[in-house]
């Protein structure tokens, strides 16, 4: 899964920019989601007094509206993008508003100073009102989402990654830089996706039908303890795939 967010401030093109992208990506044969990320503390979807509000101050802790044409899961807190991403199986998401996750991003911004408040080297593009004034600003493209848009995805196409991990500098450095700093890297041409050491794990974790991504030093602790206690078993072979797998205990009742 690929995932890039376009983020500026308001009415500076965000979601024309967005919309753009996905059709564009759409007639490419790639399937497409996308995340709004909304800064009004009051917005909310539910209204007071209706039943799903009624069930939430009842006390469910998650409640689903499921309507002729749609169905909305409404959950009473707010997730995380990791928590969001786990919905999603799609080729490409992208997120409008996120400024805060190890992701490609687009500014999309009124004048330069707008640019020079959000840059950083996780910007690979800008569009956007300015894109009506110039065509390039600190050596990145400035592309019109109108009137450019093929010209945009082919760049999207050219450098945005699969999702990378983003775990502290402390935790994981295993390839040299931090998943930040390989994000960058990346977007420079200056490394590749495969760079990063978690695409070539000895040990996978998946909970819930979700991929787990554990550091290395996580791998090797949970590899040896494994290992430690399988190898006392009949049956094992040194060097051959282990498959464990776990389900929740299953009772049988009348519930």
């Amino acid at each position: 899964m690929k995932v890039l967010s376009i983020f500026g401030v308001t009415k500076s093109g965000k979601t024309t920019v967005l919309e753009n992208i996905i059709g564009e990506l759409r007639k490419r044969g790639y399937s497409v989601a996308s995340v709004k990320d909304i800064h009004f503390e009051t917005f909310a979807i539910d209204t007071p007094g209706t039943n799903t509000d009624r069930h939430k101050q009842a006390g469910s802790q998650l409640v689903t509206a499921r309507g002729l044409n749609e169905t909305d899961i409404l959950f009473p807190h707010r997730l995380s993008i990791d928590e969001i991403l786990g919905f999603y199986h799609h080729d490409f998401v992208l997120l409008e508003g996120v400024d805060d996750y190890n992701v490609p991003k687009i500014i999309t911004a009124h004048h330069r100073q707008e640019v020079d408040e959000r840059l950083d080297d996780s910007v690979f593009a800008i569009s956007g009102v300015l894109a009506e004034h110039m065509e390039e600003y600190r050596a990145l493209p400035v592309i019109h989402a109108l009137n450019q848009t093929a010209a945009l995805v082919d760049l999207i196409e050219e450098k945005v990654p699969r999702l990378l991990p983003d775990f502290p500098p402390e935790c994981c450095s295993a390839c040299g830089l931090s998943c930040r700093q390989l994000l960058a890297a990346i977007l420079q041409s200056k490394r590749r996706r495969c760079d990063c050491v978690l695409d070539r794990a000895q040990v996978t974790l998946t909970v819930g039908g979700r991929d787990i991504a554990m550091v290395p030093f996580v791998q090797q602790v949970l590899k040896n303890t494994l290992l430690g206690l399988i190898s006392t078993l009949d049956g094992y072979k040194e060097h051959a795939q282990i498959t464990i797998t776990m389900g929740g205990e299953k009772r049988c009742t009348n519930e």
